[in-house]
């Protein structure tokens, strides 16, 4: 004869096992970060602004589709920035200098840059800007280091 105490037991020790063990498997994704570092400026004049793309949407110019963003005044050269806080994956960074605090990317009646700008990985800049794939940089470590070398087109 079966006794049946001994499946039930088995099932609630069962359940009891996997209740611990989900909150040890159902942990929070580690946190990475990067850190910025700009260089190439051309004065210490107003602020530097830097926006990190998390996809394509809005990469290089609509800042209000980046993942985060942050401008800080231009004190020691080169800038340091971090952005914490992001999961594993891949990001585009834009960087602009600011130098007259308009938080505008000024330019002049052709169009062109009047203001120090610069991406991730540093791009050639031919006849526009870069590409999301062509600035992305993949972040899955706990920090991600990366310099950015401004460029400026119309002397600075």
């Amino acid at each position: 004869m079966i006794h049946t105490s001994k499946p039930l037991a088995f099932l609630a020790s069962f359940l009891c096992l996997n209740a611990v063990a989900v909150p040890v498997i159902v942990q929070a994704q580690p946190q990475s970060k990067i850190t910025l570092s700009i260089d190439g400026f051309k004065n210490k004049k107003g602020q530097v602004c830097a926006s990190l793309f998390g996809s394509n949407k809005g990469f290089p110019s609509n800042g209000d589709d980046a993942v985060q963003k942050r401008c800080t005044s231009i004190t020691e050269v080169p800038v340091v920035m971090t952005f914490e806080n992001l999961q594993a994956g891949s990001y585009a960074i834009a960087v602009l200098h600011d130098a007259n605090n308009d938080k505008t990317a000024n330019r002049n009646a052709l169009g062109i840059p009047t203001e120090g700008f610069g991406f991730s990985k540093n791009p050639a800049i031919l006849t526009g800007p870069p590409k999301f794939n062509d600035a992305a940089v993949v972040v899955a470590g706990d920090n991600t280091n990366i310099n950015i070398k401004l460029l400026y087109l119309l002397g600075g």
